[in-house]
Protein backbone atom coordinates (compact mmCIF):
# COMPACT_ATOMS: atom_id res chain seq x y z
CA UNK A 1 0.00 0.00 0.00
CA UNK A 2 1.64 3.18 -1.24
CA UNK A 3 1.56 6.35 0.98
CA UNK A 4 -1.56 8.28 -1.11
CA UNK A 5 -3.90 5.20 -0.09
CA UNK A 6 -2.25 5.16 3.77
CA UNK A 7 -3.74 8.82 3.32
CA UNK A 8 -7.10 8.13 2.07
CA UNK A 9 -7.94 5.74 4.72
CA UNK A 10 -6.86 8.11 7.32
CA UNK A 11 -8.82 10.65 6.07
CA UNK A 12 -12.20 8.23 5.86
CA UNK A 13 -11.24 7.00 9.64
CA UNK A 14 -10.81 10.63 10.80
CA UNK A 15 -14.11 11.66 9.11
CA UNK A 16 -16.08 8.59 10.37
CA UNK A 17 -14.57 9.22 14.35
CA UNK A 18 -15.91 12.81 13.99
CA UNK A 19 -19.26 11.92 12.60
CA UNK A 20 -19.71 9.56 15.19
CA UNK A 21 -18.28 12.19 17.50
CA UNK A 22 -20.78 14.70 16.71
CA UNK A 23 -24.02 12.28 16.30
CA UNK A 24 -22.80 11.47 20.49
CA UNK A 25 -23.18 15.48 21.38
CA UNK A 26 -26.81 15.99 19.15
CA UNK A 27 -27.85 12.69 21.24
CA UNK A 28 -26.81 14.11 24.84
CA UNK A 29 -24.81 11.38 25.66
CA UNK A 30 -22.43 12.87 27.68
CA UNK A 31 -20.68 11.17 31.10
CA UNK A 32 -19.11 13.55 33.39
CA UNK A 33 -18.74 16.37 31.08
CA UNK A 34 -16.89 13.85 28.39
CA UNK A 35 -18.25 12.55 25.26
CA UNK A 36 -18.63 9.04 24.83
CA UNK A 37 -16.43 6.83 23.09
CA UNK A 38 -16.70 7.32 19.21
CA UNK A 39 -13.98 4.83 18.05
CA UNK A 40 -11.08 3.69 19.35
CA UNK A 41 -8.10 4.60 20.51
CA UNK A 42 -6.11 4.70 17.42
CA UNK A 43 -8.94 6.90 16.10
CA UNK A 44 -9.31 9.14 19.01
CA UNK A 45 -5.15 9.72 18.22
CA UNK A 46 -5.96 10.50 14.67
CA UNK A 47 -8.24 12.67 15.38
CA UNK A 48 -5.83 14.57 17.87
CA UNK A 49 -2.87 14.44 15.66
CA UNK A 50 -4.88 15.75 13.13
CA UNK A 51 -6.17 18.88 15.32
CA UNK A 52 -2.77 19.65 15.96
CA UNK A 53 -1.10 20.46 19.37
CA UNK A 54 -3.71 21.38 22.23
CA UNK A 55 -2.38 24.81 23.86
CA UNK A 56 -1.49 24.46 27.42
CA UNK A 57 -2.17 27.05 30.32
CA UNK A 58 0.64 26.17 32.42
CA UNK A 59 1.95 27.11 35.79
CA UNK A 60 2.25 30.84 35.08
CA UNK A 61 -1.88 31.19 33.90
CA UNK A 62 -3.53 28.81 36.31
CA UNK A 63 -1.48 29.52 39.36
CA UNK A 64 -1.18 32.99 39.14
CA UNK A 65 -4.70 33.53 38.71
CA UNK A 66 -4.76 31.60 42.23
CA UNK A 67 -1.94 33.69 43.51
CA UNK A 68 -3.60 36.23 42.92
CA UNK A 69 -6.85 35.63 44.52
CA UNK A 70 -4.93 34.47 47.41
CA UNK A 71 -3.21 37.86 47.44
CA UNK A 72 -7.00 40.06 47.40
CA UNK A 73 -8.03 37.46 50.16
CA UNK A 74 -4.90 38.29 52.23
CA UNK A 75 -5.94 42.25 51.69
CA UNK A 76 -9.11 42.15 52.67
CA UNK A 77 -8.21 39.99 55.91
CA UNK A 78 -5.65 43.10 56.74
CA UNK A 79 -8.69 45.97 55.94
CA UNK A 80 -10.51 43.76 58.46
CA UNK A 81 -7.64 43.79 60.92
CA UNK A 82 -7.77 47.59 60.30
CA UNK A 83 -11.09 48.15 60.84
CA UNK A 84 -11.65 50.77 64.03
CA UNK A 85 -12.97 49.36 67.05
CA UNK A 86 -16.00 50.32 68.66
CA UNK A 87 -15.80 53.84 70.61
CA UNK A 88 -15.75 53.86 74.39
CA UNK A 89 -18.35 56.45 74.75
CA UNK A 90 -21.05 58.06 72.56
CA UNK A 91 -20.36 61.59 71.42
CA UNK A 92 -23.52 63.88 71.04
CA UNK A 93 -23.00 67.38 69.64
CA UNK A 94 -25.87 69.09 70.75
CA UNK A 95 -24.86 73.03 70.13
CA UNK A 96 -22.35 74.13 67.63
CA UNK A 97 -22.00 77.74 67.76
CA UNK A 98 -20.17 80.27 65.12
CA UNK A 99 -19.15 84.31 66.62
CA UNK A 100 -17.38 87.02 64.34
CA UNK A 101 -15.41 89.48 65.05
CA UNK A 102 -14.68 92.44 63.03
CA UNK A 103 -10.82 93.58 63.03
CA UNK A 104 -8.99 95.71 60.43
CA UNK A 105 -8.31 92.72 58.00
CA UNK A 106 -11.54 92.08 58.07
CA UNK A 107 -13.93 89.47 60.28
CA UNK A 108 -12.26 87.09 62.38
CA UNK A 109 -14.37 83.73 63.08
CA UNK A 110 -14.33 81.45 66.21
CA UNK A 111 -16.37 78.45 67.23
CA UNK A 112 -18.29 77.24 70.17
CA UNK A 113 -19.31 73.40 70.55
CA UNK A 114 -21.60 71.69 73.27
CA UNK A 115 -21.00 68.16 73.53
CA UNK A 116 -23.16 65.45 75.47
CA UNK A 117 -20.75 62.08 75.82
CA UNK A 118 -21.86 58.56 77.61
CA UNK A 119 -21.24 54.35 77.92
CA UNK A 120 -24.68 53.70 77.87
CA UNK A 121 -24.49 52.61 81.14
CA UNK A 122 -25.19 54.97 83.47
CA UNK A 123 -21.69 57.20 83.07
CA UNK A 124 -22.49 60.90 81.18
CA UNK A 125 -20.82 64.72 80.63
CA UNK A 126 -21.12 67.38 79.07
CA UNK A 127 -18.54 69.73 77.58
CA UNK A 128 -18.41 73.40 76.03
CA UNK A 129 -15.12 73.99 74.19
CA UNK A 130 -14.12 77.27 71.96
CA UNK A 131 -11.46 77.25 68.92
CA UNK A 132 -10.85 79.09 65.59
CA UNK A 133 -11.72 75.77 64.04
CA UNK A 134 -14.73 73.47 64.27
CA UNK A 135 -12.90 70.69 65.16
CA UNK A 136 -10.78 71.66 67.66
CA UNK A 137 -13.80 73.11 69.62
CA UNK A 138 -15.40 69.78 69.36
CA UNK A 139 -12.63 67.75 70.47
CA UNK A 140 -11.78 70.44 73.62
CA UNK A 141 -15.97 70.39 74.33
CA UNK A 142 -15.44 65.93 74.07
CA UNK A 143 -11.84 66.72 76.34
CA UNK A 144 -13.55 68.26 79.72
CA UNK A 145 -17.13 66.04 78.86
CA UNK A 146 -14.44 62.77 80.19
CA UNK A 147 -13.53 65.00 82.53
CA UNK A 148 -16.82 65.75 83.88
CA UNK A 149 -18.32 62.51 83.91
CA UNK A 150 -21.53 61.64 86.59
CA UNK A 151 -23.47 58.32 87.65
CA UNK A 152 -26.75 58.61 86.34
CA UNK A 153 -28.54 55.71 88.19
CA UNK A 154 -30.49 53.38 86.11
CA UNK A 155 -32.97 50.46 86.87
CA UNK A 156 -34.60 48.79 84.25
CA UNK A 157 -34.14 51.37 81.53
CA UNK A 158 -35.68 54.44 83.51
CA UNK A 159 -35.07 56.46 86.32
CA UNK A 160 -35.90 55.29 89.97
CA UNK A 161 -37.86 58.22 90.87
CA UNK A 162 -39.39 61.65 89.75
CA UNK A 163 -36.61 65.04 89.73
CA UNK A 164 -37.01 68.41 89.08
CA UNK A 165 -33.89 70.13 88.67
CA UNK A 166 -32.87 73.94 88.24
CA UNK A 167 -30.69 76.08 86.36
CA UNK A 168 -31.25 79.94 86.11
CA UNK A 169 -34.16 80.51 84.51
CA UNK A 170 -34.49 77.00 83.08
CA UNK A 171 -36.20 73.87 84.73
CA UNK A 172 -36.35 70.36 83.83
CA UNK A 173 -38.98 67.97 85.06
CA UNK A 174 -38.03 64.02 84.99
CA UNK A 175 -40.63 61.31 85.31
CA UNK A 176 -40.22 57.23 85.06
CA UNK A 177 -42.07 55.13 82.86
CA UNK A 178 -42.77 51.63 82.28
CA UNK A 179 -40.98 49.60 79.83
CA UNK A 180 -42.04 50.45 76.14
CA UNK A 181 -42.80 54.33 76.32
CA UNK A 182 -38.92 55.20 74.91
CA UNK A 183 -37.46 58.31 75.78
CA UNK A 184 -40.48 61.35 75.81
CA UNK A 185 -38.11 64.19 75.42
CA UNK A 186 -36.57 66.75 73.15
CA UNK A 187 -32.87 68.41 72.21
CA UNK A 188 -30.79 68.09 75.21
CA UNK A 189 -32.98 66.14 77.38
CA UNK A 190 -33.08 63.49 74.86
CA UNK A 191 -29.17 63.28 73.85
CA UNK A 192 -28.59 62.97 77.27
CA UNK A 193 -30.76 60.44 78.44
CA UNK A 194 -29.38 58.45 75.03
CA UNK A 195 -26.22 58.50 76.16
CA UNK A 196 -26.99 57.55 79.72
CA UNK A 197 -28.42 54.45 78.60
CA UNK A 198 -32.30 55.12 79.62
CA UNK A 199 -34.41 54.18 77.17
CA UNK A 200 -37.95 54.54 79.42
CA UNK A 201 -38.43 57.98 80.49
CA UNK A 202 -40.81 61.21 80.86
CA UNK A 203 -39.83 65.05 80.84
CA UNK A 204 -41.10 68.25 80.88
CA UNK A 205 -38.79 71.74 80.43
CA UNK A 206 -39.89 74.66 81.67
CA UNK A 207 -39.07 78.56 81.30
CA UNK A 208 -35.60 79.31 79.34
CA UNK A 209 -35.30 76.76 76.79
CA UNK A 210 -31.27 78.11 76.20
CA UNK A 211 -29.71 74.51 75.06
CA UNK A 212 -26.69 75.58 77.64
CA UNK A 213 -29.45 75.92 80.82
CA UNK A 214 -31.21 73.24 80.18
CA UNK A 215 -28.45 70.64 80.29
CA UNK A 216 -27.16 71.82 83.20
CA UNK A 217 -30.76 72.01 84.69
CA UNK A 218 -30.83 67.97 83.41
CA UNK A 219 -27.52 67.32 85.17
CA UNK A 220 -29.04 69.32 88.16
CA UNK A 221 -31.55 66.41 88.18
CA UNK A 222 -28.85 64.00 87.56
CA UNK A 223 -27.11 64.76 90.98
CA UNK A 224 -30.56 64.63 92.92
CA UNK A 225 -31.47 60.97 92.13
CA UNK A 226 -31.23 58.61 94.59
CA UNK A 227 -29.78 54.86 93.68
CA UNK A 228 -32.53 52.43 93.52
CA UNK A 229 -31.54 50.87 96.77
CA UNK A 230 -32.06 54.17 98.62
CA UNK A 231 -35.45 54.68 97.37
CA UNK A 232 -36.63 51.03 98.27
CA UNK A 233 -34.91 51.32 101.76
CA UNK A 234 -36.69 54.67 102.17
CA UNK A 235 -40.08 53.08 100.65
CA UNK A 236 -39.75 50.15 103.54
CA UNK A 237 -39.56 47.62 100.80
CA UNK A 238 -37.19 45.50 98.94
CA UNK A 239 -35.80 45.88 95.58
CA UNK A 240 -37.73 43.25 93.94
CA UNK A 241 -40.89 44.49 95.77
CA UNK A 242 -40.57 48.02 93.99
CA UNK A 243 -39.42 46.92 90.19
CA UNK A 244 -40.20 43.63 90.08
Amino acid sequence: MDNTEEKELAAIDISDVANNANEAVAGGREESGYIEEAGSEADTEAVAESAGPRRSYGASYGEGRGEGRRGRDRGRDRDRDREPAEKEFVEKLVKLNRTAKVVKGGRRFSFSALTVIGDRKGNVGFGFGKANDVSEAIRKSIDKAKRNMVKLPVKNGTIPHEVTGLFKASQVLLKPACSGTGIIAGGPVRAIMEAGGVTDVLSKSIGASSQYNVVKATFDCINKLMDAKAVAKNRGKSLNELWG
